[in-house]
């Protein structure tokens, strides 16, 4: 098997909000896409988890994002601490890399939802102490960081979703996207819009990676939430990557009651971003247990069949392999360490 490494799924907003509602479930094995005996069914490398924070639900229950993001955190915490024999939680490419050699899954925890910083630079070191080591500035909400694309419904209950060129990332943005790039924590671009996106790729150094944790490529579906391709030629340029979205809206702008998302479709937007920005530039970033829709691959344990329909299309082993967990941690290396 071809190891993986998935740069998003939001599994652990999922085991939280179930022991909430009283249910007990654990990541050890459950009903979601995403559990421990799926990843090593599926042959995982490493599986990013985010913390995600719902903003508006959030601010509403008149609760701290902040609080919110390391209620999550203690969350995965205790799955890791309550499975040792069968997952670990790592920092760095390197331990990643001896993981590897090792034949032992991963964990990393990622931020998704800028606003648990509340724009205060000192609450991402709060967070990088408690192992965060990849997080985007926004999600759907417009935030202290930063600004989404434009999404709304109209009056006839139809939704609408328009790229936002004009309003770039606010002043504690550029100071959080400066400490992430100081202490080491990735730069995900994915649900900031797009003004916020080139803000990014002309700020950082040159030789920093920039990642779109989970987008696709606008071209092959017209959604907002994917890159265009200056976007993705320079992420490429920064030594980054995009990683393709199992979401069907961000795959396909076809119309379907069943709305599968299928392996073929995945390999439209890669054969795409191969030939705009190279294959170095393509990784996974499932959005598992964050997606409503069908996918042809069911959950975390089919992962390789994604590997034999590249064959069939005329990928290499080596594009396979570097699309599977190679680019990925090249990053991880370079900017964690």
């Amino acid at each position: 098997m071809i190891p993986i490494i998935d740069m998003h799924c939001d599994t652990i907003s999922g085991i939280l909000r179930a022991k909430s509602n009283g249910e007990e479930v654990c990541l050890r094995e459950n009903d979601m896409s995403v559990d421990l005996k799926k990843l090593k069914e599926g042959g995982y490398l490493c599986q990013n988890f985010a913390l995600f924070t719902h903003l508006d639900s959030v601010l509403k229950r008149g609760d701290s994002p902040l609080a919110h993001a390391i209620l999550l955190s203690d969350t995965m915490d205790q799955e890791m601490t309550a499975n040792p024999d069968m997952i670990c939680p790592v920092v760095t490419g390197t331990e990643l890399e001896k993981n590897l050699a090792d034949g032992i899954l991963s964990g990393l925890k990622t931020i998704e939802e800028g606003a648990v910083y509340e724009g205060k630079v000192e609450n991402l070191q709060l967070l990088y102490e408690r192992g965060v080591r990849m997080s985007t500035l926004t999600w759907n909400y417009e935030n202290e960081l930063a600004f989404p694309n434009k999404m709304y419904v109209d009056e006839n209950g139809e939704f609408h979703a328009e790229p936002d060129t004009e309003n770039g990332l606010k002043p504690a943005g550029f100071a959080m996207v400066e400490a992430m790039e100081n202490l080491g924590v990735i730069i995900d671009v994915s649900h900031l819009n797009d003004a916020g996106i080139f803000d990014i790729l002309k700020t950082v150094k040159k030789d920093t990676p920039v990642i779109a944790s989970h987008s696709n490529a606008r071209a092959v579906c017209p959604h907002p939430r994917n890159l265009t391709d200056e976007m993705l030629r320079q992420i490429a340029e920064h030594g980054g990557i995009c990683g393709i979205n199992f979401a069907y809206d961000f795959i396909s702008d076809e119309k379907s009651e069943s709305q599968l998302t299928t392996i073929d479709g995945m390999i439209r937007h890669m054969k795409y971003i191969r030939d705009v920005a190279g294959i170095d530039a393509i990784g996974f970033g499932s959005d598992f247990d964050g997606i409503g829709n069908p996918v042809e691959v069911k959950n975390a344990a089919g992962m390789q069949q994604i590997a034999q329909k590249m064959e069939d299309a005329g990928f290499t082993l080596d594009e396979i392999e570097k699309v599977f967990y190679k680019n990925a941690l090249r990053v991880y290396k370079q900017v964690l360490g």
